[in-house]
């Protein structure tokens, strides 16, 4: 087993996610939430490490998760970009991508 399957980051289907929100659903998307909240972040953290230039996932998170995007601020500065793509209340995603 991979990183990738252990971590739940799976191809998002294709064709267009069908919400109106207009992301980019060939991206892989990692469900923070099926990941155990004592290594949650160091998780994300090694996803978004691993990103090569213009490579980019989404983030499914339960609720805005500032704290985490302020450690990423911290540790890559402006060289990851990150858009939200859906706001709550049921779950927060957001496109985080290495420019």
């Amino acid at each position: 087993m991979n990183i990738v399957t252990e971590l739940n980051l799976t191809p998002a289907s294709k064709g267009g996610c069908g919400c109106g929100c207009g992301h980019d659903a060939s991206l892989p998307e990692l469900d923070a939430r099926a990941i155990p909240h004592a290594v949650r972040h160091a998780a994300i953290h090694g996803v978004v490490d691993g990103l090569q230039p213009g490579g980019a996932f989404v983030l499914v998170a339960p609720h805005n998760p500032l704290p985490l995007l302020a450690q990423i601020a911290e540790r890559h500065g402006e060289s990851i970009a990150v858009s939200y793509v859906e706001e709550g209340p049921e779950a927060w995603k957001l496109k985080l991508e290495r420019v």
